[in-house]
């Protein structure tokens, strides 16, 4: 099993929004990618999950592209799922997540997944 794997919360089916530009990325660097949106069956060809509790297998990354206050009402899914890092990417990110998610003993990374796995979003 590969285990570069990767949970996109809020992947999108809009190639313009983060969410969608991610999974491209993540993809094209070789990661099982498991997107998470409630509403889409599939995201660029991939089984899309309701929720991070849905994905079969603890990732090892998990990647949030939604607003500070929808990931605060995630955050104990994502706790009891697990991962080794949260990235918690621009515009996403507040005082108040941060702290939480650092309580819940995740390991926060504030940083652009996209640009971290070596891909720059303006080039997706």
């Amino acid at each position: 099993m590969n285990d570069k794997t990767i949970a996109i919360v809020g992947a999108s089916n809009d190639r313009a929004k983060f969410g969608n530009k991610a999974v491209r990325a993540f993809v094209k660097q070789g990661y099982d990618v498991f997107p998470v949106n409630p509403k889409e069956d599939t995201v660029e060809g991939l089984r899309a999950y309701k929720s991070v509790s849905e994905i079969p297998l603890r990732p090892k990354m998990i990647s949030v592209y939604l607003p500070p206050l929808v990931l605060m009402k995630i955050l104990p899914d994502i706790t009891a799922r697990g991962c080794d890092e949260l990235w918690v990417n621009p515009g996403t990110e507040s005082d108040e997540v941060i702290a939480e998610a650092e309580r819940l003993g995740l390991n926060v990374i504030q940083a652009c997944s996209i640009v971290g796995v070596g891909v720059s979003p303006g080039m997706l």
